[in-house]
């Protein structure tokens, strides 16, 4: 008896120490998770909150014969892939240069944190004054330099202004690859390195067969976190573009918002915002499947 009550307690006390922490998110989460997608099924205006008829999936074929919903998708696509590939390529970049041996290398990882620290409204708007047509300083190093033929409004017309916020949102991120990968690095041993060395293998060689394959957890973990945060953001856009001009920088969440809180149709952005979610995790199961597999 008193064996199989000490093996219930043992049982029963991880629950218990993850008892708070499953409340918090209950309450933060899972509840606004689950009125969102009430609110999906329904008619939910904010001109009459009062009146909240059932209206099934009416939202959802909305959406989906929506034209402005398709390109924000695709808008949406082409923010996540090349933000997140760009993060990532320069993240890697950092990382292996912060792993090596030089002057002031404490002070480098110090201050490669920076952007991941700083808030995204304080850097959407560092980057939109760096951006102004007139005052900006991307065009008067390039006009100065011979770089550009004459002042570019880079947040003004649609053809520059999704590449100018993803180069904002990739200075943001890419300390989050670089932290990671550097600590993913260092606890790659020394050994493979000299084994290698030893064999003949030269610096590529090295960073293909013992380097990349060391990573290859941590990059897909990184790939995954980095992919569900910048697919969900929508701040940095909201405050250098809002969107514009027109739709060129309006990604799925940001339609969603501006549906839901300047258009006042919460059942409508509601519904979008749960297809975001289904798809992302859609991206999260074949991880998951991806990662049993190997």
């Amino acid at each position: 008896m008193a064996a199989r009550r000490a093996a219930t307690l043992r049982a029963a006390t991880p629950w218990a120490l993850l008892a708070p922490a499953l409340l918090v998110t209950s309450v933060l989460v899972m509840i606004p998770a689950i009125e969102t997608v009430w609110m999906s099924l329904h008619k939910v205006s904010l001109f009459r909150p009062h009146v909240r008829p059932f209206v099934a999936l009416a939202n959802y074929a909305h959406a989906l014969a929506d034209p402005v919903f398709w390109a924000s998708l695709a808008t949406s696509l082409v923010w996540v892939v090349g933000a997140v590939g760009l993060q990532f390529l320069l993240g890697l970049a950092t990382a292996l240069l912060l792993n090596r041996s030089f002057a002031w290398r404490g002070v480098a990882r110090a201050l490669v944190v920076i952007p991941w620290a700083l808030p995204s409204v304080i850097i959407g708007l560092v980057w939109t004054w760096m951006l102004d047509f007139n005052l900006g300083v991307l065009n008067v190093i390039g006009l100065r330099l011979g770089l550009l033929s004459h002042a570019v409004p880079w947040l003004a017309q649609p053809g520059t202004a999704l590449a100018a916020v993803i180069l904002a949102v990739v200075w943001q991120g890419f300390p989050f690859f670089a932290v990671t990968l550097l600590a993913g690095l260092q606890a790659i041993s020394a050994d493979l390195y000299e084994a290698a060395a030893l064999d003949g293998a030269g610096g590529w060689a090295r960073f293909r067969h013992v380097t990349l394959p060391g990573l290859a957890g941590v990059i897909a973990t990184s790939l995954l976190l980095r992919t569900i945060w910048v697919a969900n953001s929508l701040d940095l856009i909201l405050v250098m573009t809002g969107g514009g001009p027109g739709t060129a920088t309006q990604t799925l969440p940001l339609h969603a918002f501006l549906t839901a809180w300047s258009g006042g149709d919460y059942g409508q952005g509601s519904a979008l915002a749960v297809i975001l979610t289904l798809l992302l995790l859609g991206v999260v199961v074949t991880y998951l499947v991806r990662s049993r597999a190997e």
